[in-house]
């Protein structure tokens, strides 16, 4: 099946398949965390999370359980982590091992995203991130105007290195998709 070579690829380190399992359960997983919170922006706070924690322990997946059902349990994990911990800010700290992990997400080959969007001109390009929600906004910002790495994006917006990563990925994908939709 074709997802099953996408998760393969995923637990080898490779990019391309890592967004498109995050393309392919976003909307199910997002949805899932929306009918539970009933908070847009809790549910994709939860999201983004999930996805996070997937790609670090991707490697523990076991291919006898539905990808999905295990993307929601991560899922029903974290926000129970963040009912329990009722504080404002639900991003965990998480281990230099983790973090080291996480750098397999970020890959410096452009992708179709990179490339679409880099051909735009800058005032229509402002434009279209106008589009986008502010979180998604200040980290497309801080990536491509103030060419910060993924490190210095984490330190300054106070976030785990792997969802900064996991944000940059779906905030180039929405942009890509209102680029298209302009065209």
């Amino acid at each position: 099946m074709e997802i099953n070579k996408h998760i393969e690829k995923a637990k080898k380190g490779d990019q391309v398949a890592f967004t498109f399992l995050l393309d392919y359960y976003w909307n199910e997983v997002y949805g899932f965390m929306l009918k539970r919170t009933e908070n847009e922006t809790t549910a994709e706070d939860i999201t983004i999370e999930t996805f996070s924690k997937a790609f670090d322990k991707i490697a523990s997946y076991n291919s006898e359980y539905q990808f999905n059902t295990w993307l929601i349990s991560i899922a029903k994990n974290v926000h129970i982590d963040l009912i329990r911990k009722n504080k404002s800010s639900l991003f965990i700290e998480i281990t230099d091992e983790q973090d080291q992990q996480a750098y397999n997400i970020a890959d410096t080959t452009p992708s179709a995203e990179d490339v679409l969007i880099t051909e735009q001109n800058l005032s229509q390009l402002l434009q279209f991130i106008k589009e986008l929600k502010p979180h998604y906004q200040e980290v497309i910002q801080l990536r491509y105007f103030q060419e910060m790495s993924y490190q210095e994006i984490a330190n300054k917006i106070d976030e785990p290195l792997s969802n900064v990563k996991i944000k940059l990925l779906r905030a180039k994908k929405l942009l890509s998709e209102i680029i298209q939709n302009r065209r």
